[in-house]
């Protein structure tokens, strides 16, 4: 409907290990400074417009926030630029949290 796929933790986990992805952290700044996901890149929500033609058309791009509303923001207006490979992360990081996930600096 929105032209995005929801991914869980475990989902996110093989994309990872079986194609690659990019992952993307749509919080903000004071949000990413307690800590994001490994590997992640931060591009503020409010940034998504100006960066979105920087984003790989040949790998999935996932995209997470605090829960979860945001990246789906996030996915829903990417896949409208014509990326077809996107996914929110379900519960976003409270959600990698919930799983026992480890947080990095990003």
């Amino acid at each position: 409907m929105y032209g995005f796929k929801e991914v869980d933790v475990q989902g996110l986990e093989d994309i990872k290990a079986n194609s690659g992805c990019m992952l993307i952290d749509v919080r903000t700044d004071a949000e990413v400074s307690r800590g994001g996901i490994e590997g992640a890149v931060h591009i503020p929500l409010h940034l998504l417009p100006l960066k979105a033609q920087d984003l790989p058309q040949d790998q999935p791009v996932v995209f997470y926030c605090q829960s979860g509303g945001r990246s789906a923001q996030a996915c829903a207006f990417v896949a409208s630029k014509g990326i077809s490979e996107v996914y929110n992360l379900q519960g976003g990081i409270m959600g990698w949290i919930r799983s026992g996930k480890p947080l990095s600096s990003i």
